[in-house]
């Protein structure tokens, strides 16, 4: 076997993460054969994230497409979450030199990688099929996660959730400046921005009640930006973990990003708000009853409609040490 190589991190960094702030590092050893995964302490989201649980479930996000591409390269992955107890900023390590593994599901996703992409658009009304429902569920349980399908009571009160969250963002010029700090007006690709999220990607305003989205341009007049009217009732699915420490906040991430790329691979389009769970006082209200006391750590919006808009990404080099 080969020593690993950037390929893996080429293919880990295309990951969904918070305001897209890819708050990764990564060291690969090639002489051991093995790659670590650290939390990048300058991109932490200070009022947003305050206790990093966002930037640890971006990072397990990261992880598991490193898994995705060892497969398809090749390599068997044996992962290790939070390997030493005196560094918290190590996140992960991964032994790339035993035997390929069997899981060819995970190879099999390597080329929907770069398809995903978060959506801000309109879905149509079409329900997505039970059959697809369940086997995001699945695709969840294999991380140790639980994708549940709230009913449509418990729909509406998330969505209740969204509003509120807003309206305390609007109470809160320091979150909205961090918010502002991390978006662009630039389009994809025409500025020097390697992350965050520009003006190509914030979706349309919506033409009726406030969209299940997080609307990055609310604040910004943007000139040609269009509207649209979002689904009246979309179709939502609670991911969460039956705990809340940083090793949950990692697998959450992992679950998180196999049932994204699984829906990707399944023809459906995505979109995640964290904006309720950002408020502890709102958070607790997002699960939901009938679940048992699970802790959600995203909400995910899916549907068939467009695949989105890509977000810029940062180099390999600005993120890979080799040693």
């Amino acid at each position: 076997m080969t020593a690993p190589d950037s390929r893996l991190i080429a293919d880990a960094v295309t990951a969904p993460s918070m305001h897209n702030a890819q708050p990764w590092k990564f060291v690969l050893r090639p002489a051991a054969g093995t790659a670590e995964l650290y939390g990048d302490p300058a991109r932490t989201l200070h009022r947003a994230d305050p206790d990093h649980r966002a930037l640890h479930i971006g990072c397990g996000a990261a992880l598991f497409n490193l898994r995705v591409s060892a497969a398809a390269h090749g390599y068997g992955a044996r992962v290790r979450l939070l390997p030493d107890r005196t560094d918290p900023w190590l996140l992960a390590a991964v032994d790339l030199t035993g035997p390929p593994g069997p899981d060819r599901a995970l190879a099999a996703l390597h080329p929907v990688l770069r398809r995903r992409h978060t959506s801000r658009e309109p879905f149509g009304t079409e329900p997505v099929p039970a059959a697809l429902l369940d086997g995001l569920a699945a695709a969840a349980l294999l991380e140790g996660g639980r994708l549940t399908v709230p009913d449509q009571w418990h729909t509406e009160t998330v969505l209740g959730l969204v509003r509120d969250a807003e309206q305390y963002e609007e109470t809160d010029p320091a979150l909205q400046a961090e918010t502002a700090a991390w978006t662009d007006r630039a389009q994809a690709g025409t500025g020097a921005r390697r992350d965050g999220i520009p003006a190509t990607a914030f979706g349309p305003r919506s033409t009726g009640p406030k969209a299940a989205v997080r609307d990055f341009g609310r604040h910004r007049e943007l000139p040609g930006r269009p509207w649209a009217a979002f689904e009246r009732r979309p179709q939502l699915a609670l991911l969460s973990t039956d705990g809340d420490a940083p090793e949950d906040w990692l697998r959450a991430g992992q679950a998180l990003e196999r049932v994204l790329l699984r829906a990707t691979a399944d023809g459906l389009a995505t979109s995640m708000t964290s904006q309720p769970l950002e408020w502890p006082q709102l958070r607790w209200t997002a699960r939901d009853p009938l679940a048992g006391p699970a802790h959600v750590q995203m909400v995910v919006r899916l549907g068939f409609g467009p695949q989105g808009h890509a977000t810029p990404r940062r180099p390999v080099a600005d993120v890979l040490t080799v040693r």
